[in-house]
């Protein structure tokens, strides 16, 4: 028995996890990272006041008002994780959020420095550049949608 073929169960067991493995995979750091943004703009919408005070006095956000900021920050959360979690323009809205958390990044990196919380948002840019990379995978609506056009444009 040869060493290639001492390998070939080891290159199956591969392939298959990788089939069943990358879908599962990214479909869990959509929903993961969606989750957590809803939670931070439902938060945010419960006591809009509380979200203007922070954002006028604690976050430090360039280059925009505070209110424009609050609303800007709070759409993004509320809107962007239904798409994610959907697999619905999937790169595009793992941008959007990307966008959403470099900005939180920015704004509130002194206290998030200090902490263990600027490792969280490592956590959630590297989730979310899986799904800018490699998209929503086969359990998204972008993959049923492709499929959907590509057998209309066939016919």
């Amino acid at each position: 028995m040869g060493l290639v073929d001492k390998l070939a169960p080891v290159h199956t067991a591969n392939e298959l996890l990788t089939k069943f493995g990358s879908p599962l995979l990214l479909l869990y750091f959509r929903w993961y990272v969606a989750w957590v943004f809803l939670k931070a703009g439902l938060f945010k919408i419960n006591d809009w006041e509380l979200t203007l005070t922070l954002f006028e006095y604690e976050y430090a956000v360039p280059f925009l008002p505070f209110e424009l900021a609050a609303y800007l920050a709070t759409f993004g959360e509320l809107v962007f994780p239904v798409f994610l979690i959907a697999g619905l323009g999937t790169r595009f809205t793992a941008i959007a959020l990307s966008v959403v958390n470099i900005m939180a990044v920015v704004s509130y990196y002194a206290t998030l420095a200090k902490g263990a919380g600027l490792v969280w948002h490592y956590l959630w840019g590297s989730m979310l550049l899986t799904n800018i990379i490699y998209g929503g995978g086969f359990l998204s609506a972008d993959r049923w949608l492709r499929s959907k056009f590509q057998q209309q444009v066939m016919l």
